[in-house]
């Protein structure tokens, strides 16, 4: 009997993605956040250019936490590769995002400071997204 091939990589389908986040959807650790109003595939990448963006704005004051981590692997076919022979390779990874899911986290800078940082973050994913402050927030 013919036993499948062991991969590196679990064997993934799409999915699909409805409905709100049901967790990660609260700031849980810092005073200021952005938060996603769309569906859609963050990859690796976009986190880094936000963070890159936010870190830069902020001249590394202050702390920054990411919720979330791309964990989803992604497989691409070549260009011109006839169907079938199996699933294509490992492209990237992405993180599947719902809306009301908190991104990015602030905390230690400004009102003004995080909120235009993280705006400068915002711009680098595919989605809208909202700046979102703790309830129990108050201006030093």
């Amino acid at each position: 009997m013919l036993q499948p091939k062991k991969t590196k990589y679990r064997r993934m389908q799409k999915g699909r993605m409805k409905g709100t986040a049901q967790r990660g959807n609260q700031l849980a650790f810092g005073s200021f956040g952005i938060k996603a109003m769309e569906n859609a595939w963050i990859t690796g990448r976009q986190i880094e250019a936000a963070r890159q963006a936010i870190t830069r704005h902020m001249k590394r004051e202050g702390q920054m936490w990411i919720r979330i981590f791309p964990d989803k692997p992604i497989t691409k076919k070549p260009a011109e590769v006839r169907m079938g022979k199996g699933k294509g390779t490992p492209e990237g990874f992405v993180y599947p995002i719902t809306p009301g899911r908190i991104i990015f986290e602030v905390e230690g800078v400004p009102f003004a400071v995080a909120k235009e940082a993280l705006r400068l973050g915002a711009q680098k994913f595919p989605i809208t997204t909202k700046f979102v402050v703790r309830r129990d927030y108050v201006e030093q």
